[in-house]
């Protein structure tokens, strides 16, 4: 069954040991594209197999003549053959694998990761990738997708987490899911399967803090906490290297920036005002508290703040003040 796949039902397949000729895996995040191809390096043969029937090549190490005469092979005392083709958006004149994918060997797995990059649509090598094989599109995930994605993550390990630790370490490890996957696997270690994941083994074993972090100095700005504010900060001068203050107004704008939309549709209710904040509904609740102090013409207030002192921190405009001494400044009048 030739299609254009999800990663799920791909893997799937793969796991029930229904294989195609050809899975061509295109697109901006190369997690998807490395959980695929590895599964099938590591599962479509045995250790014996791999020996005469699995060959793993680089696109810049390679050209399409010789992908042609691999995957045109046939496999010795196996009953696939595995060809795998690495980097493949370095692969120069990809597109004449078209001639390969039309008519490919039914006994052979080829693997195109062809990362950061897509094909046109137009050209026949996609529509015979789809039509002969898998074609992948791996798409990254906006931020507003992070959590959930954490939470199915962690429960396929065995565990579970409550919102803070899905949005703290969104916060922090961003969007690139393979770093969020391997900070996880290795806190994973630590813990019995069955438990849950807390704040604390955030702190301990990923070194994140839990008390000194954009996300907690979000908090306490939206609850008012003056003192809470201020130790943050101060933590944050005297630790530069760890928290750069361009990090902490890039976060500080995207909290303003979700607040304005929050009053754009106040008297929309909740799950409109979720859906264009691109926010968890528990996350909701965060925003409703400081809405008591952050009407909407402070937001547009501290908006400006957070865009005076990002050019500040550039040497714009200042010429004397520490990135430490600048933060100080920024928060008090905030929170004033």
């Amino acid at each position: 069954m030739a299609k254009s796949a999800g990663f799920e039902s791909i893997m799937s397949d793969l796991k029930a040991k229904k294989y195609l000729p050809v899975y061509f895996l295109q697109g901006d995040e190369p997690y998807f594209i490395d959980k695929i191809s590895s599964y099938i390096e590591e599962n479509v043969l045995n250790e014996t197999e791999k020996v005469f029937n699995q060959t793993v090549v680089y696109g810049k190490d390679i050209d399409v003549r010789g992908v042609d005469s691999l995957a045109k092979g046939f496999p010795a005392m196996a009953e696939h053959r595995v060809v795998i083709v690495k980097e493949a958006q370095d692969l120069k004149k990809i597109e004449d694998l078209v001639y390969y994918i039309e008519k490919p060997l039914k006994s052979t797995i080829l693997v195109i990761c062809y990362k950061y990059k897509k094909l046109d649509s137009r050209k026949k090598i996609s529509t015979a990738a789809e039509k002969n094989g898998v074609l992948f599109t791996s798409m990254k995930l906006y931020e507003n997708k992070i959590p959930s994605w954490i939470d199915t993550y962690i429960k396929d390990l065995g565990f579970s987490c409550d919102e803070k630790v899905k949005t703290l370490l969104t916060e922090y490890l961003g969007t690139d899911l393979s770093k969020i996957a391997n900070e996880l696997d290795k806190l994973a270690i630590t813990k019995k399967k069955g438990s849950q994941i807390t704040l604390d083994d955030v702190q301990n074993n990923i070194g994140i803090s839990k008390d000194y972090n954009n996300f907690e100095l979000q908090n306490v700005i939206g609850r008012g906490d003056v003192a809470k504010a201020a130790r943050i900060v101060d933590h944050f001068a005297k630790n530069q290297k760890d928290n750069p203050i361009v990090l902490t107004i890039t976060s500080l704008y995207g909290f303003f920036a979700k607040m304005l939309i929050y009053w754009q549709y106040k008297n929309q209710g909740s799950q409109q005002q979720v859906s264009a904040m691109g926010c968890s509904p528990y996350a909701l609740k965060d925003y409703d508290v400081a809405s008591r102090r952050l009407p909407l013409q402070k937001v547009i207030k501290c908006i400006s703040l957070l865009r005076e002192y990002d050019l500040k921190s550039k040497g714009v405009g200042n010429t004397s003040t520490d990135a430490g001494g600048l933060l100080e400044e920024l928060i008090f009048k905030i929170m004033h």
